[in-house]
């Protein structure tokens, strides 16, 4: 639906609509007039805008709570959003004295990251057939048998991959010198310091010497890929020069997150929060609890920073490991092929200054050339990679740190049709995006005998249907409320070759 049809909103400017509120929280959407906002999506961060009460009436309840009024400061909404559990995707929230786990989620530190090849588009496109099977075998047929040793799982939880890197030899296929620096210079978030891996000891434990398991590398499900692009056009000449992306250049591109330690990190947070909730007080109706930045949450805050912390460490490295499958499966199939890192970026975060915190859940930083001084991105502000739906164009852009949205831009193209209607989309249209385009997944569909399983293959169907394009907005129009809302300029087009997906 429109976005100009929804009478709760103000429109501002050509790309900016304001959400009226009685709590006097600065709240707004980017999005231009072609972009589609759902109804939900509304409601839900007008719902949002409550927590402005629930933190004054949290203060007021807390015993020998006497520290400063915790408040919303800002709430910044991207083109991509829609509605979420509790909080809409795509929302850049700002606090002071609180924090939110749920501004966050279950999936800590989702986000992208993406490497430019020295592979030229018309020497991959008559492998690729040779690339599915081999891709196939070395993420879901026991390929990629990533090896770590104790010593090299704590290292990433408490340090991510600096520390990861560091912790001895690097035996992966397709490790590369720079990668060490890149991990410095080119992650918007390579390790966040933490002095205890305590929550995942489990998954650090092993019977001795480097041992194998089935999460680090894994993909993970619903919107997470792993897809081979290429450079389809041009938008910043100088910009895309500078970062290697000329015109059929091959990309690699990764979206994936902290899997189940995510989960049980927002967990720890979650249960904290209704054990320690003041009796008398009835929770929130839209279910937000936040913590107080106060003495007497400090204990159940560490434990939740903590695992939080870990999560978002193992989801940097879960996406370097994915990359690096990528490398092998390009270098076996294409020989001399090489990759580097142009830039991670995190899409479910907070970042804490003081009393100041600010949240992304399902949004991108696009900081400007000040941010980002000191670092290869200086001249042209921060790399944005904004992904489209599986099988449409994704588009890398530089940031602006536009204050507005918190120098934040979306993290992809946006749902149109929710999860569960799009699982009964049309046959019809399915089978004729996979007669054009190559999806990656654990069952190969053109097995004789697979085929032979309509059970197996109608689950596999109704997975697909709920990734396909026609489930997601169009990525033009969100890209352009990016530019013309002054959050971020593109750089370049990228079209997929493949997507492998989980």
């Amino acid at each position: 639906m429109p976005a100009r049809q929804d009478r709760r909103l103000v429109r501002t400017g050509d790309h900016w609509l304001h959400l009226p509120n009685p709590y006097g929280v600065p709240a707004e959407i980017c999005a231009g007039d072609d972009v589609p906002l759902e109804h939900a999506a509304v409601d839900e961060a007008l719902a949002l805008l409550e927590t402005a009460r629930t933190l004054e009436r949290l203060a007021e309840a807390t015993p020998g709570y006497d520290g400063p009024e915790p408040r919303i400061a800002r709430v910044a909404l991207t083109p991509d959003f829609h509605k979420g559990a509790g909080i809409p995707i795509g929302t850049v929230l700002e606090t002071e004295h609180a924090l939110l786990p749920q501004a966050v989620g279950n999936d800590v530190n989702c986000g992208m990251r993406l490497e430019v090849t020295s592979l030229d588009a018309g020497r991959v496109r008559p492998r690729l057939g040779a690339l599915e099977r081999r891709l196939r075998h070395l993420f879901f047929e026991g390929g990629r048998r990533i090896a770590l040793t104790p010593v090299q799982r704590e290292a990433l939880l408490r340090d991510g991959v600096p520390g990861l890197l560091l912790a001895g030899a690097a035996p992966w296929r397709g490790v590369r010198p720079e990668d060490a620096d890149d991990a410095l210079d080119r992650m918007h978030a390579p390790g966040l310091p933490v002095g205890t891996a305590e929550a995942f000891a489990d998954w650090i434990g092993s019977a001795g010497g480097a041992s194998h398991d089935s999460v680090i590398g894994g993909i993970g499900g619903g919107n997470h890929f792993a897809e081979l692009q290429y450079v389809s056009r041009v938008h910043d000449a100088a910009a895309a020069h500078a970062w290697g992306l000329a015109p059929g250049t091959v990309v690699t591109m990764v979206h994936s997150g902290s899997l189940s330690l995510g989960h049980q990190a927002n967990a720890t947070a979650l249960d904290a929060l209704r054990a320690g909730w003041p009796g008398g007080l009835p929770r929130p109706e839209n279910g937000i609890l936040p913590f107080l930045l106060d003495e007497r949450s400090a204990r159940a805050r560490r434990r939740y920073l903590d695992a939080f912390g870990n999560a978002a460490n193992f989801a940097s490295g879960n996406r370097f490991f994915l990359s690096l499958t990528m490398r092998a499966g390009l270098a076996a199939e294409c020989s001399g092929a090489e990759a580097r890192l142009l830039y991670d970026a995190p899409h479910n975060l907070f970042w804490q200054d003081g009393a100041r915190v600010v949240h992304r859940k399902g949004a991108t930083p696009a900081a400007g050339h000040a941010a980002m001084a000191g670092g290869p991105y200086a001249m042209w502000g921060e790399p944005v990679i904004v992904p489209g739906s599986m099988g449409a164009a994704s588009f890398v852009l530089r940031g602006h740190g536009d204050p507005r949205t918190l120098a934040s831009a979306c993290h992809g193209a946006g749902r149109r049709v929710p999860r569960g209607a799009s699982a009964r989309g049309n046959d019809a249209e399915l089978d004729a995006f996979l007669r054009e385009f190559r999806v990656v997944t654990p069952l190969d569909h053109r097995d004789p005998m697979v085929a032979r399983r309509s059970d197996v293959m109608a689950a596999w169907r109704r997975d697909l249907k709920q990734e396909a394009p026609w489930a997601y907005k169009d990525i033009g129009p969100v890209v352009a409320s990016l530019q013309g809302g002054g959050v971020a300029t593109p750089v370049a087009e990228l079209r997929p070759l493949l997507t492998v997906k989980g």
